[in-house]
């Protein structure tokens, strides 16, 4: 629903015609009261002027027109006015006293809008005038680029008639029914014309046919063919005139429309069938009075012109669903191009993940080589440095027995000692080369049997020298202990998540906050086939504007060199190997005392279901699990 927006009524001008003058004019009066600029005239001669003018100038938005007494009548006026292209739009009130039906019947003829007694109600004139107003304000709204043009009439007559040209052009004296006296009328020609319509006469010939005058642009909305005779010459002219005009249908256009005037004798004692074969639309009798005729031409200009005007208006609408169509088009184009766009990016952002874990995973295998090279380089002088460790320690037990000096007892006694320490610390350098070459296997992509509580304190082992003495570290694995996956799950994510934890523990603590104690908790659970693993600290926590991007590879909020933004890359990419999620919240509800910070939460859970062997990751792909048996 489309709605106009109030006009004012000082911008509002009416032209009046009222034959009491400005003076004595009940109307222009209450118009006038009501703030509208209103011109009057007494006289049509003088505001058809005053129309034409104010028509050039677009200031006339309505013409009401009183009962005129003398010369032009009120509906011939009316018909003078609409036939102006620019008044289309511009709406006619008529007035008059007399309230009959042929007064009703004349006005709306004329072309006028509405029709109202002189003598009603100030309030209900004023009602109609603003309804008017505002219609014709919806109208020109609705259609802006639509005008009407000047019907145009062709009277083709006989060759070399005169007397019928009187018929149409002079004055004739007429005796009307019920009448007894006669009244001068006058000729359809000039009736026509004040009508508003453009009138031609022409005669009747072959060169009337040729040419594109009669289905161009300026062509004839009404053509009337006088004196027609049954004959043959007659009958073809008016086949010919039908040709032309159905050439014109087939072309897309409205034709024309064919009114004939025959005889009156033959009109009502002869039939007329033949010239209704041959292409006219009406057939009138030649004793017709010019007034009822100019009637009978004007309704088939005006249903021609309604014709027309709907034609008109059926082209905007298809070309207006063409537009749309055309539009709609576009706008799907666009978003299938938008579409293939998003495609295109996530899979370029993709071929970039691919691409980091590819090299990622090229340097944790080189790394892997590297550490299981060294692990083993580590481990031949660690073996025969242990065996000669306790065959130290065996000398010295002999020599603490063979030696009764106390001096060099006590010598022996405290060798002995260092060489404990030595061995106690040669244990520790067997153990972090066993952890080492546990996680360095060249078979970490298999599925195998893992204990979790090993493998998180493997994890735990190499990134001791991060956690210092200021972090404390919870574990509490309620979940299965063994569990059906890739080491690198606990190897490998989880030790980066616990290293990530201690980093950002260590930055507040170097930032100057001394005050508390970091905390790091880790925590399993199994709940509806799903196994959880979580991983906590008291820390700063991460923003929410950062969170959408922290699993993305070589993204990191460290400073410039300190890292390279792998780390939890690597982590999503092991946990959607094994078909789970990870996500991030914060470690504590806001307000509550943590030490350093809301902390952050991770939380990996992984779809899992019980085997023969016992609790197993689910995954797609068919694996052997520990022993050679195959779980699905």
């Amino acid at each position: 629903m489309q709605i106009l927006p109030t006009r004012d009524e000082k911008d509002v001008h009416i032209l009046l015609l009222d034959p009491a003058g400005t003076a004595h004019s009940r109307v222009y009066g209450l118009l006038r009261s009501e703030g509208m600029d209103v011109v009057c005239r007494q006289s049509a001669e003088t505001m058809l002027e005053v129309l034409e003018a104010s028509c050039r100038d677009n200031q006339v938005d309505m013409v009401i027109c009183c009962t005129l007494q003398k010369g032009m009548s009120a509906g011939q006026f009316v018909r003078r006015a609409k036939a102006n292209p620019a008044m289309q739009d511009v709406p006619v009130l008529m007035l008059t006293e007399d309230v009959s039906t042929r007064v009703e019947l004349d006005c709306f003829e004329s072309g006028a809008d509405a029709y109202l007694s002189s003598s009603a109600h100030s309030d209900l004139l004023l009602l109609r005038i603003r309804t008017l107003l505002h219609l014709a304000d919806e109208k020109r709204y609705l259609h802006p680029q639509w005008h009407m043009r000047r019907a145009r009439v062709v009277i083709v007559r006989a060759p070399e008639d005169e007397v019928l040209l009187e018929f149409w052009n002079d004055p004739r004296v007429l005796e009307r029914d019920n009448h007894d006296e006669t009244t001068e009328e006058t000729g359809l020609g000039e009736l026509l014309w004040r009508d508003g319509h453009t009138v031609t006469s022409v005669t009747r010939s072959s060169d009337l046919l040729s040419g594109g005058w009669l289905t161009g642009p300026d062509g004839p909305d009404c053509i009337v063919l006088e004196d027609m005779q049954d004959n043959e010459a007659d009958l073809a002219f008016c086949r010919q005139l039908d040709q032309r005009r159905r050439a014109l249908r087939e072309q897309g256009g409205i034709p024309f429309r064919i009114l004939g005037i025959i005889q009156a004798e033959r009109f009502r004692g002869e039939s007329c069938v033949a010239f209704l074969e041959a292409g006219l639309e009406d057939l009138v009798p030649s004793d017709m009075t010019p007034m009822v005729l100019a009637l009978r031409i004007r309704a088939m200009v005006r249903r021609r012109r309604e014709n027309e005007t709907f034609h008109q208006r059926e082209m905007e609408r298809q070309q207006s669903a063409l537009a749309l169509e055309a539009a709609q088009a576009q706008a799907s184009l666009a978003d299938a191009l938008a579409r293939a766009n998003r495609d295109l990016a996530q899979t370029n952002e993709e071929l970039v993940q691919t691409q980091a874990r590819l090299v990622q995973t090229a340097k944790m295998a080189s790394l892997g080589e590297l550490v299981a090279g060294i692990a083993h380089e580590i481990n031949n002088p660690l073996a025969f440095t242990l065996g000669h460790a306790d065959t130290i320690e065996r000398c010295l037990h002999w020599m603490e027995d063979k030696v009764q000096d106390e001096g060099d007892q006590n010598r022996i006694r405290r060798a002995g000692t260092r060489l404990a320490a030595m061995k106690t610390g040669l244990g520790r350098i067997r153990d972090l080369v066993v952890r080492l070459r546990r996680f360095s296997r060249l078979e970490e992509g298999q599925w195998s049997m893992v204990d979790v509580s090993e493998a998180i304190e493997t994890g735990l082992a190499l990134v001791r020298h991060r956690l210092g003495g200021s972090i404390a570290v919870e574990s509490r694995l309620d979940a299965p202990q063994k569990l059906i996956c890739q080491e690198t799950l606990f190897h490998q994510a989880v030790m980066n998540l616990i290293a990530n934890a201690a980093d950002a523990l260590n930055e507040v603590r170097l930032a100057g906050d001394m005050r508390h104690d970091g905390r790091i908790r880790i925590a399993t659970c199994l709940y509806e086939d799903v196994y959880e693993i979580t991983v906590s600290d008291n820390g700063p926590g991460i923003e929410e504007a950062v969170r959408p991007r922290i699993f993305d590879p070589f993204f990191t909020t460290k400073a410039q060199g300190e890292g390279t933004g792998l780390g939890l890359s690597i982590v999503h990419g092991i946990v959607q190997a094994h078909g789970g999620t990870i996500d991030v919240t914060d470690a504590y509800p806001a307000g509550e005392k943590t030490g350093l910070g809301r902390g952050a939460h991770f939380v990996i859970r992984l779809p899992v279901h019980e085997t023969a062997e016992g609790w197993a990751v689910r995954e797609p792909k068919r694996r052997k699990a520990t022993g050679g048996s195959e779980t699905a």
